[in-house]
């Protein structure tokens, strides 16, 4: 028996990782999607729909790839139709859109997961296990990008308008958090516009701390994504990303069946998003803005 899934958006990332990942899936029906822009729509799905109504009512589960306000209005509306959620991250802009859509997802009773791409891959599964087993007391995050500046994620106006902080910022906070514990507060942090720099000191449960340090503003090739994790008993490092985001994702849609077949919430569901969107808020809130 396969789930019948929807797709909601066409750009890049939809094209290159969710509707390749949900057309090659033995246990989905990749039914069709919708998107703002028909000739996209029609490149990208196997079938196009006319509106996103009309999407939700002939699905089981709906996956997201678009903006993140745009994201947080539909995925209620799915949820209110009683629609499984598959969402991009952020999973709003801000966290009283967060609010709503878990508030949506809990008075729905279905079942969510966010896309945190490479808490899916297995060199970042082995990663995880080893900080675990060092019992991490503190860590550091690097993820600079130059894709603001140029490329396919250029043209996005809310990558542009928000930043490292909100594009790049989950994957790297969430896996802090799982790293060192829950975080708990903002220690420092400080934004640097031009570019677009974001630098944070986290506190986290038990004692732990963490630093990071975002951009997508920093002119390199390739990005340069780093976690380590340190204790008394060494030191574990991840720095490869050589998992395709399409092996990801297909590992997200085989949790995501079974915590739908289950009926039970995935750990990193929509309670997991608005965790994460709280502390992005918190960074900004204590952040400092440098000079040119």
């Amino acid at each position: 028996m396969t789930t019948r899934i929807g797709l909601v958006g066409a750009g890049p990332w939809a094209r290159e990782t969710h509707a390749p990942a949900l057309a090659a899936h033995p246990g989905v029906d990749f039914v069709g999607g919708w998107a703002r822009d028909p000739a996209a729509a029609a490149e990208v799905f196997p079938r196009a729909f006319d509106s996103p109504s009309a999407l939700f009512d002939a699905v089981d589960a709906v996956a997201f790839a678009v903006p993140p306000n745009v994201q947080a209005d539909l995925a209620v509306e799915a949820a209110r139709a009683g629609r499984h959620l598959i969402l991009d991250k952020p999973i709003a802009l801000d966290v009283d859109g967060a609010v709503a859509l878990t508030e949506a997802v809990e008075a729905a009773g279905v079942r969510s997961i966010v896309a945190f791409t490479r808490r899916f891959a297995p060199e970042t599964r082995e990663f995880l296990a080893r900080a675990a087993a060092l019992g991490t007391k503190a860590a550091e995050a690097q993820w600079l990008s130059g894709a603001a500046l140029a490329g396919k994620f250029a043209a996005s106006a809310w990558r542009q308008e928000r930043g490292a902080l909100f594009d790049v910022g989950p994957h790297v906070l969430d896996l802090l958090d799982a790293v060192a514990g829950p975080i708990i507060g903002v220690d420092a942090a400080r934004y640097a516009a031009e570019s677009d720099t974001w630098t944070a000191q986290l506190a986290h449960a038990d004692g732990a701390a963490s630093t990071v340090s975002l951009s997508l503003r920093t002119p390199v090739l390739p990005t340069v994504m780093r976690v380590s994790a340190h204790s008394a008993q060494g030191v574990t490092v991840l720095e490869s990303r050589e998992t395709p985001s399409t092996e990801c994702f297909r590992v997200l849609l085989d949790e995501f069946l079974e915590s739908v077949a289950a009926g039970t919430d995935h750990p990193l569901g929509v309670h997991r998003g608005l965790a994460l969107q709280r502390v992005i808020a918190q960074i900004q809130a204590a952040s400092v803005q440098t000079a040119p």
